[in-house]
């Protein structure tokens, strides 16, 4: 047998041998290997050593920790989310984003009793996303809210009593669902948010805020009747109550 036809065939079957252990250059491609993971166990441990469970937040100790805040924030900064990147990755990504850049703009200020001692709180454009620059308002009202996902109104947290509550754990592709259900259920029961009756609902004002959000398949007693035990009518009466904006510090 011709000697170069031996070291073709040879070539060959090594090739072969290859892709079926699975050396293909498939096996190479990022997205393939989960490339776009983002690791927030960073947040996670902050979250869970300055948060209790009811959603304060002992700014004081934590404030001590700024460094690795920063730290984890410029990493997200450089996990520019792409279109091949899931509806989970997303959510959590940016839930994150926000809460980690809400935890830092009070930093910059603390001590204070409110984030509404802070000029244009929610205006001021300071979080990096790749190579653009956003504002809290922006991450919540241009790339948040325009995922059709209402529940996130109760992940995000704005440093105040009032605001659904800040959890000590960080959100992730594979926990943000199970998470988002979790808060949305626990924020909607909790009688210091919210008192719910068969024929009388009196909500915090964040239902009058995002009414859109909530009644894009349904009225707002639709969706608040979803998530809650209560048995409520569909013609009971709906009020709003007032915000306590005070910073929800231990």
């Amino acid at each position: 047998m011709n000697r170069l036809v031996v070291i073709l065939i040879m070539v060959i079957s090594l090739t072969n041998c290859f892709v079926a252990k699975g050396f293909s250059n498939n096996a190479l491609n990022p997205q393939d290997n989960d490339y776009n993971s983002v690791d927030h166990s960073d947040w996670d441990k902050l979250l869970k050593k300055y948060v209790l469970d009811n959603g304060d937040v002992n700014y004081k100790d934590f404030k001590t920790e700024v460094e690795l805040l920063n730290a984890y924030i410029n990493y997200l900064s450089k996990k520019n989310p792409s279109d091949n990147w899931s509806k989970y990755e997303k959510l959590a990504y940016y839930i994150n984003v926000y809460n980690a850049n809400t935890i830092k703009l009070i930093f910059y200020h603390y001590p204070l009793k409110s984030i509404k001692d802070i000029k244009n709180p929610w205006s001021k454009k300071f979080i990096r996303v790749g190579e653009e620059i956003f504002s809290l308002s922006e991450i919540e009202n241009k790339i948040l809210r325009k995922m059709n996902e209402p529940r996130i109104h109760f992940a995000i947290n704005c440093a105040s009593k009032s605001c659904p509550k800040l959890l000590n754990v960080a959100f992730t592709s594979k926990n943000v669902d199970k998470l988002l259900d979790k808060a949305t259920r626990k924020f909607i029961s909790n009688p210091e948010k919210n008192n719910i009756k068969e024929q009388r609902i009196q909500l915090l004002k964040i239902f009058q805020w995002y009414k859109s959000d909530f009644t894009t398949n349904g009225n707002l007693v639709d969706y608040i009747k979803h998530y809650s035990d209560v048995n409520i009518q569909q013609d009971a009466k709906i009020t709003f109550l007032g915000y306590d904006w005070n910073l929800n510090e231990h």
